[in-house]
């Protein structure tokens, strides 16, 4: 939310977690950015409609993902832009996304389910019957000295951008 605030949007952050929200809020209050935190499930939110809706790192996490990605849906406008980040189901993410990251402490024990993650002619598929066509797909790689960056492997992590179709 913060780097797009940051270029002038006008930003709706929402979290499931109220405790992650009213986080968010805090930091971005004191970065002086004027953002609006809301917690709840999106689909039950009153939030309006959107230009563009991003879903980044947490499709992973939901339970019914065709209803989610409906609920992302429902709160685009007619001609807005979907994307959503999520890693891919591997072998490579299994080992270095989930062992090697909870091992060394990267992220809590626990935070990823391997079965849960979604490859992306899995989510090109979700989208497609939730009314989207996915018009780019791009990998998120890690290397020392560069950091994380697009990519044209999806191997770990990807990036996708949809419209209604």
């Amino acid at each position: 939310c913060e780097p797009l605030s940051r270029l002038g949007a006008e930003v709706t952050g929402v979290d499931a977690a109220p405790e992650n929200a009213a986080a968010a809020a805090t930091h971005a209050e004191a970065a002086g950015l004027d953002i609006r935190y809301m917690a709840g499930e999106i689909g039950a939110l009153d939030l309006g409609s959107f230009d563009l809706v991003t879903c980044m790192e947490v499709i992973e996490h939901v339970a019914d993902k065709p209803a989610f990605i409906a609920a992302l849906e429902s709160k685009l406008a007619d001609d807005g832009l979907l994307i959503l980040s999520t890693p891919n189901r591997t072998l490579a993410s299994r080992v270095l996304l989930v062992g090697a990251a909870e091992a060394v402490g990267a992220v809590p024990k626990g935070t990823h389910h391997w079965d849960d993650f979604v490859t992306p002619e899995e989510l090109t598929g979700l989208l497609a019957n939730a009314g989207f066509v996915v018009t780019q797909t791009r990998g998120i790689a890690y290397r020392p000295g560069k950091g994380l960056h697009l990519s044209d492997d999806t191997s770990l992590n990807y990036i996708l951008a949809a419209r209604r179709g």
